[in-house]
């Protein structure tokens, strides 16, 4: 498949370097040279020099070959023009546009066929902000994700020293569960390196699980491994720009607490206190010690840095944390960065780039692929996908079907109704199958799900 990619960043570029090692025809557009420089030394990409709003520019890049348009620049009306020629110039399927203005969202008849016609349209900001709202309601986890329309959740969380569970496998954990809850351990990263587990894996101080669990069972689960639920009143963010307006919006509909937000520029602090109600817009540096000490951080029940500064935003959480700030989240889209997180003491990371490869890979892995999401330092995936009937994987016991290794079935939904399986689970056609798998192991059940699964069909 030929997929145009317009915008080298960091979204661009890990995009591109997934696409690329799977077989597809990538050709980056990027008016920074320096950028497409680095992207030409590490992939096995095309890379052109130019607009991505230009029609000559796209020409060049072959866009009426193209099966795929992905326009994933700093700029919303790039990005959407980029989309408009695609639908004038070609029969391309799929335009995928970054758009980050707050005012619009994925719903917006904007959109739609009778108007830009873009097939899919990705808010990072946005996305990052339901990460910070799951974080909050699922007290101690790191990270929450959806699957099968919320009713499975796959949860990560590292485990602390006190936690029970240190020292024991996984058989003897699930021996000491409780009854009625079904759990799975999916995935472990430990130190920079993820383990597929199996019953005689053994659970160590600073893992990073990613558990499947009911959405209903997922607070006694993080109970289980010491994590304790908590009410939070006091929200501290620190950074002003999108994310944080479209978070402080969030927080204003649906939490009754107290919320301040901390803002380097002036003008900026005025428009926030004129787009929200309850909000409380503070001038200032959220690195200032004193201004956090005088706004008594020490009671904060959650402080989250979202600016555009990375190294800001870990810093602050550490310094906040540092001051008595009982919660930490930072924004953090560098995947080198994550495994850094537990050691510097950070309780949650968002992950704005994550979220929109997530959604880029579900249109890529077309077909019956609901969802495709990078996991933890992004060694690992979680796919879900719907059963056919054509697949030899289905009604036949788990324990005897040969995945590759490295793949770990995580939960299966069949008619509104979780399944947390075990060896003698069977997956049934149109069941909705969640599972966990290696990025190397990526092509072997791409061509699995394609052979044996009718997969494009």
């Amino acid at each position: 498949m030929i997929v145009i990619v317009i915008g080298a960043g960091e979204v661009g570029y890990n995009i591109s370097d997934i696409l690329s090692k799977e077989g597809n025809d990538i050709i980056i557009i990027d008016k920074d040279e320096a950028r497409l420089k680095n992207v030409s030394e590490n992939l096995d990409v095309q890379t052109i020099v130019g607009s991505g709003s230009s029609p000559q520019v796209l020409k060049k890049a072959k866009l009426s070959q193209a099966e795929m348009v992905v326009a994933v620049t700093d700029s919303d009306e790039t990005n959407i023009v980029a989309c408009l020629l695609a639908s004038a110039q070609s029969t391309s399927p799929f335009k995928i546009a970054r758009i980050r203005n707050p005012d619009l969202n994925k719903d917006s008849a904007l959109f739609d066929k009778a108007h830009l016609n873009i097939d899919l349209c990705i808010n990072p900001e946005r996305e990052a902000v339901n990460d910070v709202i799951n974080l909050m309601e699922y007290s101690g986890a790191s990270e929450v994700i959806d699957f099968s329309e919320g009713r499975v959740k796959l949860v990560s969380f590292y485990v602390d020293s006190e936690c029970s569970s240190v020292g024991k496998n996984l058989q003897q954990i699930m021996e000491t569960y409780r009854d009625g809850e079904d759990i799975l351990i999916a995935s472990i990263t430990r130190g920079n390196e993820p383990i597929i587990p199996s019953g005689k894996t053994v659970i160590k101080e600073k893992d990073h699980l990613f558990v499947f669990a009911k959405s209903g069972d997922v607070r006694n689960m993080l109970k289980f491994f010491g994590k304790k639920a908590e009410s939070p009143e006091r929200v501290f963010i620190i950074g002003g720009g999108n994310t944080a307006l479209m978070l402080a919006e969030r927080l204003e509909k649906e939490w009754v607490g107290t919320i301040k937000i901390i803002e380097k520029r002036q003008d900026r602090c005025e428009l926030l206190a004129s787009r929200l109600d309850r909000t409380i817009c503070l001038h200032g540096d959220g690195t200032d010690q004193d201004l956090l000490k005088e706004e008594n951080i020490q009671d904060a029940d959650y402080f989250i840095a979202v600016t555009d500064d990375e190294e800001a935003n870990i810093l602050s959480a550490l310094l906040a944390k540092q001051l008595g700030a009982k919660k930490t989240i930072s924004l953090v889209n560098k995947a080198g960065y994550t495994h850094l997180i537990p050691l510097l003491g950070i309780d949650g990371v968002m992950n704005p780039r994550r979220a929109s490869i997530g959604k880029i890979l579900h249109f890529i892995r077309k077909g019956k692929v609901i969802s495709a999401t990078p996991l933890g330092d992004e060694k690992a995936e979680a796919v879900e996908f719907i059963a056919l009937e054509t697949s030899d994987i289905t009604n036949r016991p788990l324990k005897d079907i040969d995945f590759p290794k490295g793949t770990i079935i995580g939960a299966i939904t069949r008619n509104g109704e979780v399944i947390i399986p075990g060896g003698d689970s069977i997956i049934l056609p149109g069941d909705h199958v969640i599972l966990v798998a290696l990025r190397s192991s990526i092509p072997q059940i791409e061509k699995i799900l394609t052979v044996k699964l009718d997969y494009f069909g």
